[in-house]
């Protein structure tokens, strides 16, 4: 591990529960039945931990996508070819994705990350560009990364979160695209969980049942050859990652080091989330899970967490969509425990 994602790492503690204290005690004083709001109560409280406030908000705030490609798409494990996602990042800044009409609906930053696309899109100005290499390596026949790659993504997700810090924002929502990352996914998810490829593994992007099998052996196939370790994230990120992957648990990590909120999107995404948990443990109280993706590799994730999602809404975008659509839940938990009255503000007895 570098000098500076050890000092990182070492900088994540745990949320100010004093502050989450606080709002408990002040949503048992306002005009509605104890817990009536239900996870919204959690929901507010957990965020003014995280921001360490009595007055927790999710504004400013902001999406980031982190692509790149990878070379495991030789082996057919995608219904899409990889130069998808090079030429999907036009919609994304020409404002015509799902996410992109999601932030300007939800009035949040778009940010769009470049970490490793096959492709030279240098040219387009509006995209934040970090490219560590063109693609992943294709792991069903050697290592996805090395180590020095994988660190070097996971500090370029960091630094993203940490500028948007630096400007204010107190929430983050962050998603990826790239074609062929669920076979990634559903390989970290095999190597942190201990669960065989076939539970964790989905149709992606719309694969065939034939595709699908085939998926699954060169997932398969990958863990028997690489004998990733499960307890060592970065072990499992070089041999079976992605740059997107090792770039968002960097950025997860940056939002525990800031104090702001990280809302997880999906299965890729939250198997990033959970890569950065393996490195900070106190990094999980700083998520919140946006939604359950219809990827049968999400629901083993999410246990592996503990975690209940926002939102079920049978989504598999990927792109920080359904973590886009959970600031609207955000809003609400925040709004509500700072705009209700309370029984002695309306006079009730």
């Amino acid at each position: 591990m570098t000098s500076r994602l050890r000092s990182l790492v070492e900088r994540i503690g745990p949320p100010q529960q004093a502050f989450a204290d606080q709002a408990r005690a002040r949503q048992a004083q306002l005009v509605k039945p104890p817990g009536s709001l239900g996870r919204l109560e959690a929901l507010a409280a957990q965020i003014a931990a995280i921001q360490g406030t009595d007055q927790p908000q999710a504004h400013p705030r902001a999406i980031v996508v982190f692509c790149a490609d990878h070379g495991v798409c030789a082996e057919g494990v995608s219904a899409f070819p990889p130069r998808i996602t090079h030429q999907h990042l036009r919609n994304f800044v020409n404002g015509r994705a799902a996410v992109a009409v999601l932030a300007e609906m939800t009035q949040s930053e778009l940010v769009i990350c470049d970490v490793g696309v096959d492709a030279d899109v240098s040219h387009l100005a509006s995209v934040r560009h970090g490219k560590v290499r063109r693609g992943a390596r294709n792991f069903a026949i050697e290592p996805a990364l090395t180590a020095e790659e994988a660190e070097r993504a996971m500090l370029f997700g960091c630094d993203a979160v940490d500028e948007l810090a630096e400007r204010g924002i107190r929430a983050v929502a962050i998603g990826e695209m790239g074609i062929g990352n669920t076979t990634a996914a559903a390989a970290v998810t095999a190597a942190l969980t201990g669960k065989p490829p076939e539970a964790v593994t989905g149709c992606g992007s719309g694969l065939s049942a034939d595709g699908v099998a085939r998926k699954i052996a060169v997932i398969q196939g990958a863990l028997e050859r690489h004998q990733p370790r499960a307890d060592d994230p970065l072990d499992i990120l070089v041999k079976v990652g992605g740059l997107e992957l090792a770039a968002m648990c960097g950025a997860f990590l940056g939002c525990a080091a800031r104090g702001c909120v990280a809302v997880a999107d999906g299965f890729v995404s939250t198997a990033a989330a959970a890569l950065a948990v393996a490195y900070a443990p106190a990094a999980r109280e700083f998520i919140a899970f946006g939604h359950r993706s219809a990827e049968p590799g999400h629901q083993a994730l999410l246990d592996f967490l503990e975690a209940t999602p926002l939102l079920q809404l049978e989504m598999r975008l990927g792109e920080a969509s359904g973590a886009a659509l959970a600031f609207s839940i955000l809003d609400a938990a925040c709004r509500l425990h700072a705009g209700m009255a309370t029984f002695a503000e309306a006079q009730m007895s």
